[in-house]
């Protein structure tokens, strides 16, 4: 169903927590495979991708590149950028199964992106409203949200793109208002 693409750099400590759910969500079908693009990293992140089954790109290209390389390696119709650190609590698997059934049904391009949520597991009632706000005027969600799309809505945007100064936020961004926050949240570890 989904691949998940995460850029790396130096991201030992962050990567493990980030894989870790995914695990279930491979385990029920869900996660199709885990594309880990790594940007020559001197710590063991490598290792630690290795050793948890994701398919490994090296590559000392910006984010940006580093990202449509993970997209063109992964092989699920579905992409899920997730960044390092980004902790995808329970109730995921079902958000996105839910969400995928709906968009394949009703025929409507749509994205998704995780419920913000502090390191601690709370989610303050100001934040989720802040975030729902955020979207709903056309704003774009925070790269920690991780991002759900199709392969189709990705290709069709041109992906992320070199030269801006964030290339995540700006997928987001360009996505507007056809991105809907998940129930299930996101902690993003410090």
């Amino acid at each position: 169903m989904l691949s998940v693409v995460i850029a790396t750099a130096n991201s030992e400590r962050a990567l493990v927590p980030t894989l870790a759910p995914l695990v279930s969500g491979a385990a029920a079908g869900i996660v199709r495979d885990v594309v880990v693009v790594d940007a020559g990293s001197q710590d063991r992140t490598a290792d630690v991708a290795d050793h948890a089954g994701c398919h490994l790109i090296v590559s000392e290209a910006g984010l940006a590149q580093r990202l449509r390389q993970g997209a063109a390696a992964a092989r699920g119709l579905w992409l899920l950028f997730l960044r390092p650190g980004t902790v995808l609590e329970g109730g995921w698997i079902e958000d996105v199964v839910r969400f995928v059934e709906r968009v394949e049904r009703d025929g409507v391009e749509r994205a998704a992106v995780f419920r913000p949520a502090a390191a601690t597991g709370e989610r303050p009632a100001w934040r989720e409203a802040l975030a729902l706000l955020r979207l709903s005027l056309g704003g774009s969600a925070k790269a920690g949200q991780g991002l759900l799309l199709t392969r189709k809505t990705y290709d069709r945007l041109g992906g992320h793109r070199d030269g801006v100064a964030d290339p995540e936020r700006d997928l987001a961004r360009r996505l507007g208002r056809r991105a809907v926050m998940l129930r299930s949240a996101a902690v993003v570890l410090d």
